[in-house]
């Protein structure tokens, strides 16, 4: 049997369990969900407002994942480079809000994780389609690199790839399931991370998707 088939059903739910990956980073398996329908409602709401789209990279080459962002920045690339925005660019708008739901579990997960205190302003929501990867990279476009990174899953597994602090370290494969919330910061803020290729699958609230929403301290 496999854990999505009861996403919601939250009774139902393991008891969540903590993977430790590094001296600042640990993968809280199913911490997220207890609020997993709340975050579907959030995400939906959050694209409703600002579309999802597939932004463009610095050497002009379109995104295969779909992305969109809430809170008071929002993350963005473009030719002119990798960013935050107080507005999103397609609408010109304020990006929305970042739901309360977002928040509280951001911090929740944080402090679990050994940061306490962590109060995010920017939230990015991407959308993985079976065959979507994301290559190794840092993130290093926020101005305080002393707050942590969260990280939740929600939709169709992947696996995560937590690589070193060059891109040509090995990295080391590691499953995440729908719930799962990986926090790294401290002597691991700056690793290379990604995610492989997602595989064909069904969801029970998300379908043929992997929904990623990652926090930080951008501003």
């Amino acid at each position: 049997m496999t854990p999505d088939l009861f996403a919601d059903d939250a009774s139902a739910a393991p008891a969540p369990s903590t993977l430790v990956l590094g001296p600042g980073a640990v993968l809280l398996r199913g911490f997220a969900l207890p609020v997993a329908q709340a975050l579907r409602d959030g995400v939906l709401a959050v694209a409703q407002a600002a579309p999802w789209r597939h932004m463009e990279t610095p050497g002009g080459r379109q995104m295969s994942v779909a992305t969109t962002s809430c809170g008071d920045l929002g993350w963005v690339s473009d030719r002119r480079g990798y960013r935050y925005a107080a507005r999103d660019p397609g609408s010109g708008e304020p990006w929305p809000a970042m739901p309360a739901v977002f928040r509280s579990l951001a911090r929740e997960a944080a402090a679990a994780g050994g940061y306490p205190g962590f109060d995010p302003d920017s939230c990015l929501v991407n959308r993985y389609a079976p065959g979507t990867r994301l290559s190794l990279h840092q993130d290093r476009d926020e101005r305080d690199l002393q707050a942590p990174i969260v990280s939740v899953s929600l939709g169709l597994g992947a696996v995560f790839l937590w690589g070193g602090f060059t891109r040509t370290e090995r990295a080391e494969r590691v499953p995440l399931q729908h719930g799962d919330v990986v926090v790294w910061g401290g002597p691991d803020r700056l690793r290379f991370h990604g995610v492989l290729p997602v595989r064909e699958g069904a969801h029970a609230q998300w379908g043929d998707a992997r929904v990623n929403l990652t926090f930080r301290r951008a501003g």
